[in-house]
């Protein structure tokens, strides 16, 4: 197998779909890493943020896989999930199970609305996720299922302990949002309505990812400064109260390595930490301490950049707290304050990014923040200043 072939192509993977895909590079990346990590991962956000469809673009480019997919819900059957009786076996006195086209027999999984999985299926599921096998209803010998990884996806965290069970065997966790950068949401309104291109659409073939999650990705080497700099960083977070288990972490170190894989790197390095962003929280309101923790290690740009995201957060929490003044009132702020801040902010933020790019650092945080400025400097013209949205998208 080349394994620097199939590198090449998921690197191409990943580019088209955060083409098509707006505000959803890291996302992209981030999914692919966990599968060649042979981990499992979960997308959590509203509906109407393509979930779903990412996942389903995904697993489609790999060539020769079984996929299987299923929405769950309390009253999801196990049977449904891995094989429904044979009826006809029945009718000659055989209880056997149809396995085809379930989980039992799928390479690649998505698994939505994962945390109303029912409790009946519970057992199942999680055998199903941690050690990849089946329990039949007959209780004959357990099933090998061939499976790689799953996504899975939620609209929320799950309230129950059982359903707690299964989210702790999720090592990657993501969220996703609404567009918030004005040219994007304008450039999806005109998807909408204007013949799509055909896109490009790179493959890989299955063999070859299944190698590279079995023999090459095992072989980054992971070198002692990498360790010193994971042992800090548990260091940091426990610091600030934020515990992870053993085993997460030990699994992470195969996330560390995939990424370094991706990037046609023999070895891990510091920026292959990022990813560690969306594995060592808990619940969301944990994780930009650690994303601000990671980034204190890996990249300077990004931290000083999240530094300037709290100033560009006050700012729109101030303009919701003016919410009825008047529009006197509201001009004097945006002349005075808000105006300077935003203009300061973007223009270090584009400072950031050339150093970023020229010191060869991921520019991924940097350009989520600057769409989080650009959103709210539009909220700023259009709701102090009335000016028209048109003329707000032309300006940013």
């Amino acid at each position: 197998m080349d394994a620097q072939d199939t590198a090449e192509r998921l690197r191409a993977i990943s580019g088209e779909l955060s083409e098509r895909f707006y505000e959803r590079a890291d996302v992209v990346r981030t999914l692919v890493v966990t599968l060649l990590a042979g981990q499992h991962s979960l997308v959590l956000g509203p509906p109407g943020t393509a979930k779903s469809e990412l996942a389903r673009e995904l697993t489609g480019r790999i060539e020769g896989a079984a996929y299987w997919e299923i929405l769950l819900s309390k009253f999801t059957a196990p049977t449904r999930m891995f094989g429904p009786i044979d009826v006809a076996a029945l009718a000659r006195g055989e209880y056997r199970q149809v396995y085809d086209g379930r989980a039992t027999t799928a390479h690649i999984a998505f698994i939505d609305e994962i945390f109303k999985c029912s409790t009946a299926a519970l057992n199942e599921t999680l055998g199903y996720l941690n050690e990849r096998i089946y329990h039949p209803e007959n209780g004959g010998e357990p099933i090998r299922c061939p499976l790689i990884g799953a996504i899975t996806a939620s609209n929320e965290l799950p309230t129950e302990e059982d359903a707690a069970a299964i989210y702790d065997r999720l090592l990657v966790r993501i969220e996703v949002g609404y567009l918030e950068d004005p040219s994007n949401f304008a450039a999806l309104v005109r998807s909408a309505v204007r013949r799509p291109e055909a896109p490009a659409r790179t493959t890989v073939e299955l063999a070859a990812l299944r190698y590279a999650v079995t023999e090459a990705v095992p072989a980054v080497d992971v070198p002692d400064p990498i360790v010193d700099a994971v042992c800090t960083l548990r260091a940091a977070l426990r610091r600030k109260e934020l515990v992870a288990s053993d085993r997460r972490w030990r699994q992470a170190v195969g996330l560390l390595q995939a990424s370094a894989y991706l990037d046609g790197r023999p070895a891990v390095e510091v920026a292959d930490l990022s990813v560690l962003t969306h594995v060592l929280w808990n619940s969301p309101a944990e994780r930009p301490t650690v994303e601000r923790e990671v980034l204190h290690l890996v990249n300077p740009d990004a931290k000083e950049a999240l530094d300037l995201s709290d100033t560009i957060d006050e700012l729109e929490a101030q303009l919701d707290a003016m919410a009825g003044q008047s529009r006197e009132a509201l001009s004097d702020w945006v002349i005075k304050k808000a105006h300077n801040q935003l203009a300061m902010a973007g223009k270090r933020l584009e400072e950031l990014r050339r150093e970023a790019v020229s010191a060869g650092r991921s520019t991924a945080a940097i350009d989520r923040i600057a769409g989080r400025r650009r959103a709210v400097r539009a909220r700023v013209l259009t709701e102090a200043l009335g000016m028209d949205a048109s003329m707000v998208q032309a300006q940013a």
